[in-house]
C-alpha cells in the first residue's frame, strides 16, 4: 500500500485467504485512499482440508464485501482470473480483492467469450436460457457445481436452468434493479451457492447453500461432501424451489 501511495507503482501482495485477518489495516488504508492495489489470495474455502478449520476462511468473504470501497472478486476459472487482472490495471479506482480456490477447476463453457465484458457488472449467464424456471449462482469452485446441477435438472427433471457466475456481487449490487433481472431473471427462483458464509445472499437469491458455521479437518473431497458444497444438494434445493 506504501509503494503505491508514495511512489504510484501498481503494487500486488499475494497469501493464503485467511491470512486477510492480518491484512485488513492495509486493505482498509487502500479502500479510505482509493489506491488500486490488488491483493490476490488463494486457498479460499474448505478446501484447505487437511489444514484444519483454523486455514479454512469461512466468514472472509461476507466481511470484506461489506468494507467500502474494495471490490471482492472470486472468479470461476482462469479466463475469469485474467479478465479480472486485466480490468483491475485499465480501470480500478481503489483495491482489489482477488479470491482463488487452492484445488483444481475445470474451465467452463463460455467464460472466455462473455466474462472479460462482465467484469464489471459482476456477474454473466453461462448458458442462454431465456425462460428459467430457476437460476442457479456460483462464484468460484461452486460456479461448475451449478453447471453440472443445470445438466441433470434438464436432462432427468425437464427444469429450465439458468446458470450465472457471480464474480463480484459487491459490482452487482451496484446495478440497476433491472439490470440485475436481466441477469438472473424475473420470474423464477434464484439459488445461490458458495463454500462459505451464506450472509449477504438474501439480497439476490431466494435460498443459499453455503457454511454458516467453521469447517474440519479432512481431505477436501470428504468435507465438500459432509457440509453438503455439491452438485446433488444444489439439485435438491432446486427441486424444492421450482415445487413451491
Amino acid at each position: 500500500v506504501g509503494m503505491c501511495a508514495g511512489y504510484g507503482l501498481r503494487s500486488f501482495t499475494g497469501t493464503f485467504f485467511v491470512f486477510s485477518d492480518y491484512m485488513k489495516p492495509a486493505i482498509r488504508l487502500a479502500a479510505l485512499n482509493s489506491l488500486p492495489v490488488l491483493f490476490v489470495f488463494s486457498h479460499d474455502s474448505i478446501g484447505v482440508g487437511e489444514d484444519g478449520p483454523t486455514h479454512q476462511p469461512v466468514e472472509h468473504l461476507a466481511a470484506l464485501r461489506a468494507m467500502p470501497g474494495v471490490n471482492v472478486v472470486r472468479p470461476s476459472d482462469p479466463f475469469e482470473t485474467a479478465a479480472v487482472i486485466e480490468n483491475h490495471f485499465i480501470n480500478a479506482d481503489g483495491p482489489t480483492i482477488l479470491i482463488t480456490s487452492r484445488q483444481n477447476l475445470p474451465v467452463l463453457q463460455n467464460s472466455a467469450m462473455r466474462s472479460r465484458n462482465a467484469v464489471s457488472q459482476g456477474a454473466y449467464t453461462l448458458n442462454d436460457e431465456s425462460d428459467p424456471q430457476i437460476t442457479l449462482v456460483g462464484t468460484g469452485s461452486e460456479t461448475h457445481l451449478c453447471v453440472e446441477a443445470a445438466e441433470i435438472l434438464s436432462k432427468e427433471h425437464g427444469i429450465k436452468v439458468r446458470v450465472v457466475s457471480m464474480m463480484s456481487l459487491n459490482n452487482f449490487l451496484k446495478l440497476p434493479k433491472d439490470d440485475q433481472q436481466n441477469i438472473l431473471g424475473r420470474n423464477n427462483p434464484v439459488l445461490s451457492i458458495e463454500a462459505a458464509s451464506t450472509y449477504g445472499w438474501a439480497a439476490v437469491a431466494d435460498d443459499s447453500i453455503g457454511i454458516d458455521r467453521f469447517g474440519t479437518s479432512a481431505p477436501a473431497a470428504t468435507i465438500f461432501e459432509n457440509l453438503n458444497i455439491s452438485t446433488k444438494e444444489i439439485v435438491s434445493r432446486a427441486l424444492k424451489l421450482v415445487s413451491k
